[in-house]
Formats: C-alpha cells, sequence, structure tokens
C-alpha cells in the first residue's frame, strides 16, 4: 500500500494512478508541426505525444478512423476586445487572449471544421467529449444536429467555488457543459463505451447522474504555469474513466495545459495532443513529465 508521504507527490485525482511502479519512461517534448505542403500526405502521430500546431491542418493530415475516442474543450469564443475584468479578492480575469476571440460567422465556420476532423479521425461509434458554456455549447450542438450526429449526453459540471460575478448584473456563472457525442448518426449510432460499473462504484454504489459537483482547479495543478481555463484533473479523470478504456488512444485537440492527456497517462491510455501556443505545449509537458516522474520512481511498500 502506499502511505500518505507517497501521495502527497503526485496532485489528487478521482482514483488513484494505475501505473505506480511502473518503470519510468521520460514524457517526449513536443514536437512542432507546420501545415503539410502536399495536402494528401498521411501522417501517423506518435502514442503519448504532444504535438505544437495548429488544431486543423494538423488534424487534417492525420488518418481516418485513427482514435478510439476525443476529449477536447475548445475556444469558447467570450474573448471581447477589452481589457479582461478582475475581482479584487481574486487572482482570477477573465479570458482576453486573441485565440479565444472570433466573430459568430468564423466562430461558427471553425467549429464546423474541427468537428468534422475529430469525427473523420475518430472511429465509428467512438465517443466525444466537448467543453462548452453558455456562450458557444448551443453553437457546438447545433452543427452536431446538422451532422446528424448522435448527442449521448449532456453533462453539467457544477463548480461550488465559482468565481463571483464581476459585474453585479447576473446569476454567478457556476457551471459548464460537456457534450457527448457518439461518432454516428442517431440512427447508426450503437455500442458507445460507457463504463457504467465503474462510475457506479464512483458514485457509492448508485447510479451516476450527469450533474458532476467538482471544484475549480485547485492551485497545486498551476505549479507549472496557469492557462485561463484549465480544468481540474479529477474532472478530466472522471470523463476517461467514464468513456474509454484502458489502451485506447485519446485525443485533445485543444490540449491546453494537458489535464486531458495527464488523466489518460495516469489511467493507460495512449494519448495524443494539439496545442498551439508554445507556452501552453511546455506547461503541458513540465506537468506530464514531473508527475509521471514521481509515480513510476516511488517504491511501493509491500
Amino acid at each position: 500500500m502506499l502511505t500518505e508521504l507517497d501521495m502527497s507527490s503526485w496532485a489528487k485525482g478521482e482514483v488513484e494512478p494505475v501505473d505506480i511502479g511502473k518503470e519510468y519512461e521520460p514524457v517526449a517534448k513536443p514536437l512542432s508541426v507546420l501545415a503539410s505542403k502536399k495536402p494528401k500526405d498521411i501522417i501517423y502521430p506518435l502514442d503519448n505525444q504532444l504535438y505544437l500546431g495548429d488544431s486543423i491542418p494538423v488534424l487534417q493530415t492525420w488518418p481516418d478512423n485513427f482514435f478510439d475516442a476525443c476529449v477536447t474543450d475548445p475556444p469558447y469564443n467570450i474573448a471581447r476586445n477589452r481589457k479582461g475584468l478582475s475581482w479584487a479578492f481574486s487572482s482570477h480575469v477573465t479570458i482576453e487572449d486573441d485565440w479565444d476571440r472570433f466573430t459568430s460567422s468564423q466562430y461558427e465556420k471553425f467549429t464546423e471544421t474541427w468537428l468534422e476532423e475529430i469525427c473523420r479521425v475518430t472511429r465509428e461509434n467512438g465517443n466525444i467529449f466537448v467543453f462548452g458554456s453558455y456562450h458557444n455549447i448551443y453553437t457546438i450542438g447545433s452543427i452536431a444536429a446538422r451532422m446528424d450526429l448522435r448527442v449521448v449526453n449532456s453533462i453539467i459540471w457544477a463548480k461550488p467555488n465559482a468565481q463571483p460575478n464581476i459585474t453585479c448584473r447576473m446569476f454567478t456563472e457556476s457551471t459548464e457543459q460537456i457534450l457527448w457525442l457518439c461518432n454516428n448518426t442517431s440512427k447508426k449510432a450503437k455500442k458507445w463505451t460507457y463504463n457504467y460499473q465503474h462510475m457506479k462504484e464512483l458514485n457509492g454504489g448508485k447510479q451516476m447522474r450527469n450533474y458532476w459537483e467538482i471544484p475549480l482547479t485547485p492551485q497545486r495543478e498551476k505549479t507549472h504555469g496557469k492557462h485561463p481555463s484549465q480544468k481540474p484533473l479529477r474532472l478530466m479523470e472522471r470523463l476517461v474513466l467514464a468513456g474509454t478504456n484502458p489502451g485506447n488512444r485519446v485525443l485533445d485537440c485543444f490540449a491546453g495545459s494537458g489535464s486531458t492527456l495527464l488523466a489518460c497517462d495516469r489511467l493507460e491510455r495512449n494519448w495524443v495532443g494539439i496545442e498551439k501556443d508554445p507556452v501552453y505545449c511546455d506547461i503541458a509537458h513540465k506537468r506530464l513529465e514531473e508527475e509521471r516522474r514521481q509515480r513510476r520512481l516511488f517504491p511501493v511498500s509491500p
């Protein structure tokens, strides 16, 4: 069994990591990818590799039906042409980065393009989990409906420690949604992965509901740097546990600071990530490398 000291060496997630005590292998450094000059060139991505590049042109070079699932957190299009708002009692600042800034028509076209590519590179009936808020989830859902994708569930992530509303002109926004799609038409979709029994065990022997109360990302998970929309490891692990199996190949095409990738690494899923910002790529790599080193180098007591 692990001692309390041992467990303090990595972030606490939904469950204990499953690779403890295994031989340590360094996490590969991010690979820079440029758009292919030959659109028909097919490149097979490496397992457990983070790619530095723009998601859509990178995806367009990858083969069909390559991934078992996709878990991703795309831009929400909430940045505005103003300085990000802040709160006097918090270090939180609203998103103001250019990667999250689109016109309505640009955002719809962008979303349609990456979702089509995700469906192409993910196997038939594979799971696709997409994060969103009220700002963008209806756009994503509308596009998914036009594509006739099967909507399995909408999961509500409730944040009991959500940031206060800065303007004081509306209710405090304390939820996000996760759209669970099956990569097939609404009539043909079947046998998507759902680890029902595992979810029931995590929920104390009762059916897991689609309303999940999980606090915002703790500071401990931001020791290598901050991402404005970083998701807590506990949340990402639950999605990975629910919708994938050990050995599956899981894609995150908007990898950010690497929470999806870290959850997969802890749970023995093969992960592949794409992130266009070199700063966030570096944060993700440092998180993955330090945590894997701690998990696999610590001795396991008999």
